[in-house]
């Protein structure tokens, strides 16, 4: 991987990490916090159009159709992965969807896209993918035994699914139509208002009280969650799919430090090791 691309997707893992240590709690909110964010992501990144290069050099008719598939997918993303929260335990879900998604896009970069990365980078791709899933089974508690199956496991790789379509469609709409991250992922989160909107039908006085008191938050959700995928985007553009989509959860390898140092959650030294294994990861990747 080249040191642009490299420094891209590290730049993005710092964004979304900071934003779910920032907006840490109001996440829970559901759908009225998925309306505003959408709608934040939409406001704040939408006068950067003109000045990233437009929408690119493809046609209006391919953005649409680009944006508008990206919307549904990454809808359904969100609505598969708030079921699994609701079903099994937030780490599980966590781990095995963050696991899930880059593995299946690793598959699907090599088959489909045509992309074949060093057996170096394949070895820093499983230690990367080992590692996060390794720190999100740290406060994973046993299933009860008298299921046949951890609905958490089910969830998460269902959403694991979720991350590596939508992540291997807009791989190829920003590549083949040669669109502009910026213009492109401000018509994803724009198209993904009306989902929205009909998703809080009801109950607009939940959503209000959330944009009074959590303004801040939003807004920094605005900023850092849109600039996260916008670099992994843009990184996209110039390096393997295969060896971006298990880069950028390194956010998770951060969140996990974190919550290790400051909130002094349980068993840091075993977030430590998994974060070195990947960390080197990372390494054999730049190589």
């Amino acid at each position: 991987m080249s040191a642009v691309a490299l420094v891209l997707v590290l730049a993005a893992a710092i964004a979304h990490a900071s934003w779910n240590v920032i907006a840490h709690g109001i996440s829970r909110a559901g759908s009225p916090f998925l309306w505003w964010g959408a709608v934040a992501s939409s406001v704040v990144w939408i006068g950067a159009v003109p000045f990233t290069g437009g929408l690119g050099a493809a046609d209006l008719g391919s953005f649409a159709l680009g944006a508008s598939v990206s919307a549904v997918l990454h809808v359904a993303y969100m609505a598969v992965l708030q079921r699994g929260y609701r079903e099994g335990s937030l780490s599980t879900v966590y781990a095995t969807a963050r696991g899930t998604g880059p593995f299946l896009s690793v598959i699907v970069a090599v088959l489909l896209l045509g992309e074949r990365p060093s057996a170096v980078a394949l070895v820093g791709v499983a230690a990367v993918i080992a590692g996060v899933v390794a720190i999100g089974f740290v406060d994973r508690r046993p299933a009860g035994s008298g299921r046949r199956i951890d609905p958490g496991l089910l969830f998460g790789a269902l959403t694991g699914v979720a991350i590596a379509v939508y992540t291997i469609w807009d791989a190829h709409a920003v590549r083949e139509w040669e669109l502009s991250p910026v213009a492109f992922m401000v018509g994803t989160t724009l198209l993904q208002v009306p989902f929205y909107s009909v998703a809080v039908r009801g109950r607009w006085g939940a959503v209000l009280a959330l944009g009074r008191t959590q303004w801040r938050r939003i807004l920094a959700f605005g900023v850092l969650s849109p600039l996260s995928y916008i670099l992994v985007l843009t990184a996209i553009q110039i390096a393997p799919v295969a060896l971006v989509a298990p880069l950028r959860e390194v956010s998770v390898v951060l969140v996990s430090l974190f919550g290790a140092f400051v909130l002094k959650e349980s068993r840091p030294g075993w977030r430590i090791g998994a974060s070195l294994v990947v960390l080197t990861g990372i390494v054999l990747l730049a190589l």
